[in-house]
């Protein structure tokens, strides 16, 4: 409200009362028209009005009143919902606000780094996958990439979104393949909050509270420190980069020859690697939207000397963390193990798998092992209708019960035998197996530690694994390399797990 300058001060401070009393009841991106709200727990509605307006919130016969704050914030909740829709949901203060097309089914966030942002459109089979994408009881909510240096109220980005052969393309592919095995399996709406940002590390999505929590987490402080006081020096490394490959671009068009590829980016030079800074931006804001569970896939960035050895218990921290944020109970929180891919001699991809695979020690998770479906030449496999597809199967059995086998072959004990070793496994009883011929990837090693490769045979839901050359072995290794040979699986199809033994 303008008022004119002859306008006596004392008056137009008369007014602001009004002014503000007749402010409009708003909401945040995250509750609007096509949303998925979680069924059988509490719906939570918040927003702002004026101060101390009353505000009422009904929906499927059920009203609930809110006062707003001294600044203008109110929250109401009303009873858990069971699935259904569409239906509209109505907010009224001194405006009346009314959703529409809202549906009670499951929401799952989705979260991690590359391999989760990565899109439909871009995914295998993509043009018959986007066409075929005709889901409306799929929807998406993708959150605005941001990092703050504490945490934010509200989630910024757009309306919730339908999916369709219009929509789908711009979805995670491996939470669109998710999406729809469960809608197909539940027969309920399936909703998605995308909250990812490509080439972050675990501790930009903890938060201070969880990074605070142990003392062998203050590296990662250090690291960031260092990215800072550097930042000046990469920056104009960077900038240099750029220019020469400006340069070598412009080059090849001339002497017509191929695009050269562009200089990998230097993820330090802004906020995403901040520790908590996405926590804080991404996913603070999102706890008060209560949720079924959680898919992730991130990993890459942590798969460095520095950084892999606090990777189990960084990890840990964070599941914690996240479910007491949301305080809706221990919600199944899902996740990726590293695809296989050739990253050089001193990867530490085979130590970031294993400490994903020591995560499953938390109750209420599930892991999808894709040690079989990467792509050695490229960190971004474009096979994700089986990442989607082996979530989907640990959702099933994990959060909703369903008793079917979700996991490949995981070693549970190990015992020697005759110059041999023996290994046990979980998820086995459909009997194991090899494909593809004899079974590979095996190593051992005596007191020595001197690895070779080891003859493996299959005996039930058990391993006999020996090398001649190792009289006493006390050692085993399965699949321990960045993109190694390896062919066990049960006979659910299910492929094992990387691990070692005795170590």
């Amino acid at each position: 409200m303008s008022l004119p300058h002859r306008f006596p001060r004392a008056a137009a401070l008369a007014l602001l009362p009004l002014v503000c009393a007749c402010a409009e009841v708003t909401l945040p991106p995250l509750i609007s028209d096509h949303m998925v709200l979680q069924r059988g727990l509490p719906v939570h509605i918040w927003g702002k009005a004026a101060p101390d307006e009353t505000v009422s919130v009904a929906f499927r016969g059920n009203t609930r009143t809110a006062t707003a704050d001294e600044i203008g914030r109110w929250s109401v909740y009303l009873p858990p919902s069971d699935a259904g829709g569409p239906f509209e949901l109505t907010v009224k203060g001194n405006n009346a606000v009314t959703l529409t097309d809202v549906m009670v089914g499951e929401v799952w966030v989705d979260s991690g780094q590359s391999n989760m942002e990565f899109a439909l459109r871009t995914a295998m089979n993509a043009a018959d996958e986007v066409a075929a994408a005709n889901h409306p009881r799929i929807r998406q909510f993708h959150v605005t990439r941001g990092a703050s240096p504490f945490p934010q109220a509200d989630a910024g980005g757009p309306a919730w979104s339908v999916c369709t052969p219009q929509t789908a393309g711009a979805f995670s592919a491996v939470a669109y393949f998710f999406a729809r095995e469960l809608e197909a399996k539940l027969g309920v709406a399936i909703g998605l909050i995308d909250s990812y940002w490509g080439g972050t590390p675990v501790e930009a999505w903890m938060s201070l509270r969880a990074l605070s929590s142990s003392a062998q987490f203050m590296p990662a402080f250090a690291q960031w420190s260092d990215m800072i006081d550097n930042y000046s020096v990469r920056a104009e490394l960077r900038d240099k980069r750029m220019k020469d490959w400006q340069a070598a671009v412009a080059r090849a068009q001339a002497d017509g020859q191929p695009r050269p590829p562009a200089p990998p980016g230097d993820s330090a030079l802004d906020n995403s690697w901040m520790p908590a800074g996405l926590y804080n931006f991404m996913i603070a804001p999102l706890t008060a939207y209560p949720i079924g569970g959680v898919i992730w896939y991130q990993g890459e960035s942590n798969a460095t000397a520095a950084r892999a050895p606090t990777y189990a218990a960084m990890f840990e921290a964070m599941i914690r963390d996240w479910r007491a944020a949301w305080n809706v109970g221990d919600f199944p929180f899902l996740f990726v193990q590293l695809a296989n891919y050739k990253t050089g001699a001193t990867s530490k991809w085979p130590e970031l798998r294993e400490a994903q695979l020591q995560t499953l020690s938390v109750a209420k998770t599930g892991m999808a092992v894709t040690i079989d479906i990467g792509n050695p030449d490229n960190i971004h496999p474009t096979n994700k209708q089986d990442v989607g597809k082996r979530l989907a199967l640990a959702a099933r059995a994990v959060a909703y019960g369903e008793k079917i086998e979700y996991s490949g072959p995981l070693p549970r004990a190990a015992s020697p035998e005759a110059g041999a070793i023996r290994i046990w496994f979980d998820h086995a009883a459909s009997g194991l197996e090899a494909r593809g011929g004899a079974l590979k990837g095996f190593q051992i090693a005596g007191a020595d530690r001197k690895f070779v490769t080891a003859g493996a045979v299959i005996d039930g839901s058990s391993v006999l694994i020996s090398n001649a050359s190792v009289a006493q072995p006390l050692y085993v290794r399965y699949a321990w390399a960045d993109n190694p040979e390896c062919n066990l699986y049960n006979k659910d199809g299910l492929p094992a797990s990387p691990f070692r033994w005795g170590e």
